[in-house]
């Protein structure tokens, strides 16, 4: 069993590399990926010169490839688990996700307010991200039945994002008691993003000089941190189907 097991994981990796190797090709050469058992066959150079070229385009293409294979293995992880996700989503559609999201954050909104015993403002801060976690779950739902996979990467995915990473941060912003636990967190985050990378690129200065780390702008930190993380995980989910296609 362990041998049949690392003959499979072998020969998986060796079809991952291939596929990768040829798609590389395929961005210059015509008829490079899946075209061995096609009537026309793969394209081949047909001079020295041609051949050399091949080659090199070849040989660079093996950094890259070495480079990229590791975000395929981590996309193909990503994506067995949001496709458990989204066809748990798909079979209750928005209605049901919202009808679900109520549900759960009702029960959680009655705990804080009969068993908890939390102020005015820590109630109301338990309502908002309530309200914030299931209109971006709706939205995500929406936005995946709807569209294909470029509304897939660049809509669902900062949707369901923004459902995981906003709620708290709006909460905080009501309730003192949260705010406590989640703003100074964000403050140490927003000071690394300002100094050790935006600041690298020029647009530390201009944030501070244009915003303060307090209230609204740490909703707006996580809805920025959120919206591309989204994007990063619908692209690497949409590499691991272009290398390793799930049919």
């Amino acid at each position: 069993m362990a041998v049949g097991s690392e003959r499979g994981i072998v020969g998986g990796i060796r079809i991952d590399l291939k596929r990768l190797h040829e798609t590389w090709m395929e961005v210059v050469y015509p008829r490079q990926r899946g075209a061995d058992d096609t009537v026309l066959g793969k394209w081949t150079p047909d001079s020295q010169l041609q051949l050399a070229l091949y080659r090199l385009w070849s040989a660079v293409g093996m950094p890259v490839i070495a480079l990229v294979y590791p975000l395929v293995l981590l996309g193909a992880f990503l994506r067995f688990q949001t496709r458990r996700i989204d066809s748990t989503a798909a079979r209750l559609g928005v209605v049901g996700v919202i009808g679900l999201s109520v549900l759960v954050w009702g029960a959680l909104i009655a705990l804080a307010r009969f068993q908890l015993d939390l102020d005015p403002g820590g109630l109301v801060a338990v309502i908002a991200a309530s309200a914030v976690a299931t209109v971006s779950a709706a939205l995500a739902v929406f936005t995946r039945r709807v569209g294909g996979r470029g509304t897939t990467v660049t809509l669902a995915y900062p949707f369901g994002m923004t459902a995981i990473f906003l709620p708290p941060v709006v909460a905080a912003l009501f309730s003192q008691d949260v705010a406590s636990v989640v703003l100074p967190s964000s403050d140490r985050l927003a000071r690394w993003l300002l100094w050790d990378v935006l600041d690298l690129v020029g647009l530390a200065d201009p944030l501070v000089e244009n915003f303060e780390r307090e209230g609204g702008a740490y909703a707006l930190m996580w809805l920025g941190i959120s919206v591309p993380l989204g994007w990063v995980l619908g692209l690497l989910v949409t590499l691991a189907d272009v290398v390793r296609p799930t049919e």
